[in-house]
């Protein structure tokens, strides 16, 4: 079919029109950051935190109250999300660690080395229903002092993790990646998605998604091409309950059908770097777009429930 637009909605596929809500409009929530990632919303405090990666701070934004700073300095924090238990886990580039805020504000490091080498700069991470935190770890905080502290990778790659926080035991769970960045688990969680942003730094790198296979709960199998991305990269990405990948990009936020179809963009004037469901009815879909916060309610519900 030919490209329908309908508000910020761009219908590629007739199935996407049940997303695109008549008379729902892109909000400006906020602006003026350095280059916001990380979004994740916290349904029991009906607030919604972020990270500003540049400047060494994470926001966090209510509902008629704005932003206001929820942690400075953040060592450079990127990718969030929560626990079983509902506690903020945070990739940070300038620590290079994974951590976990404890309920009562203390912070606890799950992760910082592999093999007695230090991570490269944690960027993004899910929580499987196992309580195991999986992440990538890229390298874009330790390329310059801009997101991180510029330094040399120890452990030379580019990994996917698997982390046991009631052992401490990290597994690499895929090691052919250019830089892994964005990931997330279907809703049954039979299915990893994993993004590949090496284009970033090389026009002749991927930039793309990839799916693989969950097996026993803890191996991956069967790595292949989900959807490439026509502008920009998948920085980060969501899905919804229908199994639909909901993703960062140049031009705003694109879904994909679960068979990797290209369905429709909520367009956005500001390159998109991550995005999650939010709301009482997990259908308010946040994007942290560069320099600014963006919402817009769709016809879908998150699949994970903050």
């Amino acid at each position: 079919m030919r490209i329908e637009n309908i508000g910020e909605f761009e219908i590629h596929d007739g199935r996407f029109r049940r997303y695109a809500l008549p008379g729902s409009r892109l909000e400006k929530l906020a602006g003026g950051f350095g280059f916001i990632e990380g979004p994740v919303w916290f349904a029991d405090g009906e607030f919604l935190l972020f990270s500003d990666i540049p400047n060494d701070r994470m926001y966090r934004w209510v509902e008629g109250l704005g932003c206001s700073v929820f942690r400075a300095p953040s060592r450079f924090s990127n990718g969030n999300t929560r626990d079983l238990q509902g506690r903020l886990v945070t990739c940070e580039h300038g620590s290079r660690t994974v951590t976990r805020t404890e309920l009562d504000g203390s912070v606890t490091v799950l992760a910082d080395r592999y093999r007695g080498k230090r991570l490269n700069s944690p960027n993004d991470a899910a929580v499987k229903s196992d309580g195991s935190v999986w992440f990538t770890d890229p390298p874009y905080g330790i390329l310059s002092d801009e997101q991180g502290h510029k330094a040399e990778s120890e452990i030379g790659a580019c990994l996917v993790f698997r982390l046991d926080p009631s052992t401490g035991d990290l597994e690499a769970v895929a090691e052919d990646f250019s830089k892994p960045n964005g990931i997330a688990f279907s809703p049954d969680e039979r299915l990893l998605y994993v993004s590949d942003t090496g284009y970033s730094h090389d026009k002749a790198l991927p930039r793309w998604i990839r799916v693989f296979d969950v097996e026993d709960g803890r191996r991956l199998e069967n790595g292949r091409e989900f959807a490439r991305i026509d502008k920009g990269v998948a920085d980060g990405f969501r899905l919804d309950a229908d199994g639909n990948v909901w993703t960062s990009a140049r031009d705003g936020a694109q879904c994909f059908s679960p068979r990797g179809e290209l369905l429709g963009k909520v367009l956005v004037p500001e390159t998109v770097a991550n995005l999650t469901f939010g709301g009482p009815e997990r259908n308010r879909l946040f994007l942290t777009a560069s320099t600014s916060l963006y919402a817009i309610r769709v016809g879908a519900r998150g699949a994970q429930r903050p």
